[in-house]
């Protein structure tokens, strides 16, 4: 047989072996390579490239052509195991490579040149990969780090070692590795649904933190001394759930003893943390699902307990021992090997505003009489308490957090305390805002402790270390807090919130553990008098168990009493059975019920918009005023025993008409918003007096109070002046009366704001201006017949 002869023979054999182990699922046909010449018995070969310095204008393409990857239904076998094959490793390096140096912007610079410059001027070791870039692009690559991305992670990590290096060649004395982080993967699971699908596959939830444990050192390649020769035995990978067991000696075939080498043996910062469900997202009567992660390398220490973070990691189950022994063996528990942290705050937020949204807020905060339609859309299936509604709506707006010389912190959040007769729907207040807000947790006085408000101390089960777990205040950071019967607390428990209303941070010194946690939210608590009802003929300190520190943290205090009013009961049964008869699932509504109030979804997102985009500031504030509206408080305080005033009160003030500001999403606080703040806060200690000196009281402070029929009659005044003017323009111009006069709404707006008044929709609508006139809101003009 010639040399000829014999290739063409050997080259035929060589497909047939091919085929066959395609057939049987060990070699894709993607993978097969039409070249008879080609040889596949040893490793794929790596194509040389030249290192070069990484230039973020300029898209890097070192492969040239890339062969594509095998098509997902050439896949033979389980995944991944079929990724860890040689032929495919080497394919999925090369289409990684690929990506990393080609993906390029709009603009045509290179994204991840730019993210590895960065990522290497910080001496970071994490760079950030996103997801929907690979399906735009390497749909192969995002199918398989989503459905095995235990063994694929591990090869785009090498990969992006040698992507580094080859711009930064020395990165590799900061930083022995390079980790590939996931990030917006499309789809967001909820703890409770995950199931056995979602093992060992990328996964993305979002939760709370309530507790970690410290940092460990964590092997990851082992080396062994053995003892009676010396020789150093490895290394050995460490797998997360078996223990390495050396079988002997390859010098001197002893089986031991050995000892681990510490100093060549590598590690890794190891860190564990639970997460729990956040709390609007648990459904009714549903006990929170909690779930353990596992942070590796730079992802530890990344977030507190009580911080709201989003995790893409890897769902796997983990062998535990206690869970064994109660339920028998074949029983795992799971846990999340985290990849990527992002923290959760107020900008990223779950009711996501879209630009037709955006387009409706705007119009509805053009509305000058938009706080009245927000304040009347709170809690609308409840009847009366326009009091309530205020104050529970400036609670959710909240006002602006201050750092005044960058030294300490000046809350903006408003807190709030409902006192009344059982009956007057406090609790259903506290249920509306639950649903409403962002973010809101509920407690009760009688069921809650002190450190289930604030901090308790746990120790770990596996590291026998004492960990912390966030109580109540701490889970609804940056939201809203809701205790209900807070009457039924005990004193030491209500002591234990003064740091948190106030500072808004809880500190700890318990089991050798000394921190602060932060607690930035609003308090509104609902609480019942003393023997059940409010007497007005006695005091507020009688009528309440509550201690004055506790009282001056409530920046506002709502005093509900259950009065019988013949007219009142009437207009209360009649709005039941109204309510009743809607809330039937056959009842048609009109298009005209309801109309000024504004739908639930929408004051939601209005109410997320208005705390995240807008932080209004105070300029040209009427000092005097305040002054002497703090002195006449303070003096009417000590003479009639009612709730003790506080310099506290000047700063709820302020809060109050930023909250105010921010309702008609403006940047900065007008006068208006002053005067309601003003308003809010006198009727306030107003409705805390006793009833024998409250007539005395409204007389007193009957000044600071804003009414808007006292605008009324000031509005209608100028108005009846352009009228006379318009009368006499016309005598004089055409000696005679006009049968009718045109005015336009512009100049008597403009009368108007030079009287500080800003809201004339209220005026066109009261009796006193449509007995008299006619408003044309097309043509804004006002008529008067004569």
């Amino acid at each position: 047989m010639d040399m000829e002869t014999r290739q063409l023979v050997e080259a035929k054999l060589r497909r047939r072996d091919r085929e066959e182990a395609r057939r049987e699922g060990r070699l894709p046909a993607a993978y097969m390579d039409d070249d008879d010449g080609d040889d596949l018995e040893g490793p794929m070969p790596v194509r040389r490239r030249r290192k070069q310095r990484l230039d973020p204008d300029f898209p890097m393409d070192l492969d040239g052509d890339v062969e594509a990857p095998a098509d997902v239904t050439d896949i033979r076998g389980p995944l991944n195991e079929w990724v860890i094959l040689e032929g495919p490793r080497q394919t999925i390096k090369r289409e990684f490579h690929h990506f990393l140096t080609s993906f390029v912007d709009a603009n045509g610079d290179s994204v991840y040149g730019e993210r590895i410059r960065e990522m290497c001027e910080a001496n970071r070791e994490s760079l950030d990969v996103n997801y929907i870039h690979l399906v735009e692009t390497k749909a192969n690559l995002a199918f398989y780090v989503a459905n095995a991305p235990a063994e694929i992670l591990k090869i785009f990590d090498q990969v992006a070692l040698e992507v580094v290096l080859s711009g930064f060649e020395n990165y590799d004395k900061i930083k022995s590795e390079i980790h590939v982080r996931i990030t917006d993967l499309p789809v967001i699971e909820s703890l409770r649904e995950l199931r056995q699908t979602h093992l060992n596959t990328l996964v993305r939830v979002s939760g709370i933190v309530t507790r970690r444990t410290g940092i460990f050192p964590q092997l990851k390649y082992v080396k062994y001394d053995c003892v009676k020769c010396g020789s150093i035995i490895g290394p050995f990978y460490q797998d997360v759930n078996t223990e390495i067991h050396v079988g002997s000696c390859p010098d001197c075939q002893s089986k031991g003893p050995f000892n681990i080498n510490s100093e060549e043996t590598i590690y890794r910062n190891y860190q564990r943390m639970s997460i729990q469900e956040i709390p609007g997202t648990i459904p009714e009567g549903h006990l929170p699902r909690t779930k353990d992660v596992i942070c590796l390398w730079d992802l530890v220490d990344h977030a507190r307990p009580g911080e709201e973070v989003e995790i893409t990691g890897i769902y796997r189950n983990n062998f535990d021992v206690s869970l064994n022994n109660s339920n028998g063996f074949p029983v795992f528990s799971t846990i999340i090997e985290a990849n990527h942290i992002r923290k959760l705050d107020d900008t990223s937020m779950k009711f996501l505003v879209t630009e037709e949204d955006e387009r409706e807020i705007r119009r509805l905060a053009s509305d000058p009489n938009i706080h009245e339609r927000i304040i009347k859309s709170i809690a609308p299936s409840i009847y009366g308490h326009d009091d309530i509604r205020t104050a529970v709506a400036l609670a959710m707006f909240g006002g602006v957090t201050k750092y005044p010389k960058k030294k300490i912190r000046l809350r903006g959040d408003i807190n709030v305390l409902l006192m009344g007769d059982p009956g007057t729907a406090k609790s259903q207040f506290l249920k509306y805002v639950h649903k409403t807000a962002h973010r809101a947790i509920y407690a009760t006085g009688q069921g809650t402790s002190s450190v289930g408000l604030t901090a308790s101390v746990h120790k770990d089960v596996v590291t026998k270390e004492w960990t912390l777990e966030g109580g109540a205040l701490v889970m609804a950071d940056r939201g809203v807090c809701l205790i209900d019967e807070f009457d039924k607390m005990g004193d030491q428990d209500r002591t234990s919130i003064h740091e948190a209303m106030e500072q808004q941070s809880i500190s700890i010194s318990k089991a050798g553990i000394v921190t602060t946690l932060q607690a930035r939210c609003s308090v509104i608590a609902a609480a019942n008098p003393i023997d059940g009802r409010y007497y007005p003929q006695k005091p507020f300190a009688a009528n309440v168990d509550l201690t004055e520190p506790i009282l001056s943290r409530f920046d506002i205090l709502c005093v509900v009493k259950d009065n019988a009013n013949p007219m009142i009961d009437e207009q209360l049964a009649r709005f039941v059975l109204n309510s009743h008869i809607q809330s039937h699932p056959l009842y048609k509504r009109d298009a005209d019920d309801e109309s000024s109030l504004i739908p639930q979804d929408m004051l939601r997102k209005y109410v997320m918009y208005a705390r995240t985009r807008c932080q209004p500031k105070m300029h040209k504030v009427n000092e005097l005023k305040l002054e002497q509206l703090y002195a006449d408080l303070r003096r009417e305080s000590m003479l009639t025993g009612g709730i003790p005033i506080t310099v506290r009160y000047l700063e709820s003030i302020i809060r109050i008409s930023e909250a105010f500001a921010r309702m008609h999403l403006r940047d900065s606080v007008k006068e208006d918003d002053i005067d309601g703040a003003i308003a809010v806060v006198v009727e306030s200690f107003i409705g805390s007096q006793k009833y024998s000196i409250k007539r005395q009281m409204q007389r007193t402070f009957d000044k600071y109070l804003r009414k808007d029929k006292d605008f009324f009659e000031l509005l209608h005044h100028v108005l009846s002046e352009l009228v006379t003017e318009h009368i006499r323009f016309n005598y004089y111009r055409r000696d005679t009366l006009p049968e009718d006069i045109q005015i336009d709404a512009e100049e008597f707006e403009m009368r108007a704001k030079q009287l500080n008044i800003h809201d004339l929709r209220s005026y066109y609508q009261c009796r006193m201006f449509k007995e008299s006139f006619r408003y044309d809101q097309k043509r804004n003009k006002i008529y008067k017949r004569l």
